[in-house]
């Protein structure tokens, strides 16, 4: 939602800047019904000021800024239930961990440009090679990544080691495809490696918030601008919202391949079911110098 968007981007904005950020979100719904006069004044700065933070949101102006507002409220899923408590019981964090995550779910849906995922399968289904770059919960997310591409007969890696990736970055060439990925689009080394991957001549997607310094960066931006969740208690909401982008541009993947590709796939896929097979067979069966009882 963009009001997480403008939570999660708020530290990389300048002072005046700032004082529009808390201004929309102390009331969104007047923000929605003032014109930019209107808001410039009640956040104490000029209209210009208004206009140069709609375009570090990653908007061309005040007009789609608000539209985004608009889309976001009308769109927005029920609010979260109360945060877990010490004192809840598991039937407690059964309903909030599950409500937390349906709408964060239900917010992607609601706000994620499906033009984006067709411009990042047009690069994908071209790849020669594919790499996943992410540090910290974000690498669990490249790994993931990983696991599930490779079944789409593509060459594919995930690096979490900021020295590696940088290293792999550098060797990319032309026909090469990066998939950056990072909650708050800020990361300094996965930036730096992105850096370098296109200055070898690779396309890259990045999975992070729209305004962000990782998002100015991407030949495709996927924008998933979900706030980051500081409580440490609760899983992360923008890590679930990521999880489910890779799963929809594995599976687009995997749809547009060839009839080579898909019966390789097919193939493969018969394959892990014999092994998994012959491994229950074998661990049923009785050991050498086991005894019976």
């Amino acid at each position: 939602m963009l009001l997480d968007a403008i939570r999660t981007q708020i530290d990389t904005l300048s002072r005046s800047e700032k004082k529009v950020a808390l201004a929309v979100l102390d009331n969104p719904s007047l923000t929605l019904a003032e014109n930019i006069t209107a808001l410039a004044r009640s956040a104490q700065v000029s209209e210009p000021t208004v206009v140069r933070f709609c375009r570090a949101l990653g908007y061309d102006g005040w007009q789609e800024f608000k539209l985004r507002l608009a889309q976001g409220l009308a769109l927005a899923p029920p609010e979260d239930a109360n945060p877990p408590l010490p004192d809840d019981l598991a039937a407690d964090l059964v309903a909030k961990i599950c409500t937390r995550s349906i709408n964060a779910l239900l917010d992607l849906r609601n706000n994620l440009d499906p033009e984006a995922i067709q411009r990042a399968l047009d690069i994908l289904a071209k790849a020669r090679k594919i790499e996943f770059y992410g540090q910290g919960s974000s690498g669990i997310i490249a790994a993931d990544a990983q696991h599930k591409f490779f079944r789409s007969g593509i060459p594919t890696v995930a690096y979490s080691d900021p020295h590696v990736h940088s290293i792999a970055a550098a060797l990319l060439a032309k026909g090469d495809a990066v998939v950056a990925i990072s909650q708050r689009g800020t990361s300094t080394s996965v930036i730096r490696s992105v850096q370098l991957a296109r200055k070898a001549g690779a396309d890259v997607i990045v999975l992070a918030p729209r305004g962000t310094p990782l998002a100015d960066l991407a030949n495709v931006l996927v924008p998933i601008d979900i706030g980051a969740d500081n409580d440490p208690y609760t899983p992360i909401s923008a890590r679930l919202a990521h999880l489910a982008v890779i799963d929809m541009l594995a599976v687009g993947l995997a749809l547009r391949a060839g009839p080579e590709r898909r019966r390789k796939i097919l193939a493969a896929q018969r394959s892990l079911q014999r092994i998994d097979m012959h491994l229950d067979a074998f661990t049923a069966a009785p050991q050498p110098g086991s005894r019976r009882r």
